[in-house]
């Protein structure tokens, strides 16, 4: 037992701490949101999602448990407390999803290590055949910065640089909070094929063909992978970028991967678009968290803001659920990033994103807000919370 008053330890984009009792209510507040929008229903179905601790992994799989009674299977890589410093705010989010879910009458097991190894992959196998059976959705969610690769043994780590030429724009000193210029030079050949390692397909393709080889895959099974496109401003540096050259062969292997299923279990594979959301990787993004800071400001403006578990409500509500069939755009993607890209939204933020310099952010955006979402990922500034209370932080699920 290690009871004691947790404080935030917060610099720039970086927290090396997280509270487990504010993580708790973000996973219940996640969690009522489902209930409040989505009829529960007992579909009976087992889901397995590989990144399933944060963002929209865990709202994933919140939307699958309280909306469709799902049994699910979570991977996740996050380090457990210890005598020396808290757990990672993955592995609270984990122990809250356990405690609620065994509390409402849910099925649901977790592993922990690293989803990119073969041993992983075979824990996972076994975990299945003995405890769930055949597999009706699996949802793809990992945003790692580094894969060692399980054939090879090659460390692979991923960049966030444009490719070509060098990109300059403006980003915000989260250190000092002020608008700054930031260059960022062009990646290499090396560091494009080490980003399309980490962030590509080759991973999701080498689970699916694991699940097939072992007869895991229920008929009708269900695919989905998560991207971002984004508007025209952070182009350079994803869309136009690393990230980007990953996120196309993603798409590539995914578009191969729904043919296979159609033809052998008349299921399907599907990238869904989500809109920009605050993480610490993309905290870690020159200009999105600029952008995004003034893109929340508009969007909460107009009402059409949504965090991650309100773009996986819709996305299983209105698209991936069962018995449902998913609205695609030209070139096969479901786009919930609709909201973020009216042009109504994106015009107001090129307006500003020309005038804005640090004497003018915090009234030509919503940084505050995004401050605020920044820490509350690790658990900190979460309303309801007395963070003067010692608390429990070894915690075990």
């Amino acid at each position: 037992m290690a009871v004691q008053i947790v404080e935030s330890r917060i610099r720039g984009f970086i927290c090396t701490n997280a509270h487990p009792a504010g993580c708790s209510v973000n996973v219940q507040n996640q969690i009522a949101l489902i209930k409040e929008k989505t009829q529960q229903k007992d579909e009976g179905i087992n889901a397995l999602i590989v990144g399933a601790s944060t963002g929209y992994g865990l709202a994933s799989r919140i939307a699958l448990t309280w909306g469709y009674g799902a049994k699910t299977l979570g991977l996740l890589y996050e380090r457990p407390a210890d005598s020396r410093r808290t757990a990672t705010a993955g592995y609270y989010n984990t122990y809250a999803f356990h405690q609620q879910a065994e509390q409402d009458g849910y099925h649901a097991e977790s592993l922990n290590g690293d989803a990119f190894s073969d041993e992983m992959k075979q824990e996972t196998i076994t975990k299945l055949k003995s405890n769930f059976g055949k597999v009706d959705v699996l949802v793809y969610s990992i945003a790692a910065p580094r894969r060692i690769h399980p054939h090879t043994g090659e460390s692979h780590k991923s960049e966030l640089k444009p490719i070509g030429e060098s990109y300059t724009g403006k980003t915000i000193d989260l250190n000092n909070e002020t608008v700054v210029p930031v260059t960022i030079e062009p990646a290499n050949e090396q560091e494009i094929t080490d980003t399309i390692a980490v962030m590509g397909g080759e991973d999701l393709e080498m689970w699916m063909d694991m699940l097939i080889d072992e007869d895991l895959l229920a008929p009708e099974v269900a695919v989905v992978a998560y991207t971002y496109i984004g508007s025209e401003l952070t182009w350079p540096i994803y869309r136009d970028g690393t990230i980007g050259k990953a996120k196309d062969d993603l798409k590539e292997r995914v578009d191969a991967l729904d043919e296979k299923l159609s033809n052998q279990y008349g299921g399907n594979a599907y990238i869904s678009v989500n809109k920009a959301v605050v993480t610490q990787a993309s905290a870690a993004i020159p200009v999105v968290p600029l952008y995004i800071s003034i893109l929340y400001d508009i969007m909460n403006e107009k009402g059409i803001n949504e965090a991650p578990i309100g773009q996986m409500q819709r996305l299983f509500s209105e698209h991936l659920g069962p018995g449902l069939q998913p609205q695609l755009d030209r070139d096969r993607y479901i786009r919930l990033d609709d909201r973020e890209l009216r042009n109504d939204v994106t015009d107001i933020v090129n307006q500003r994103w020309d005038k804005i310099n640090t004497d003018n952010f915090y009234d030509l955006s919503d940084y505050a807000g995004y401050r605020r979402r920044f820490r509350n990922l690790f658990g900190f500034e979460v309303e309801g919370v007395d963070y003067n209370e010692a608390v429990e932080t070894e915690l075990i699920f």
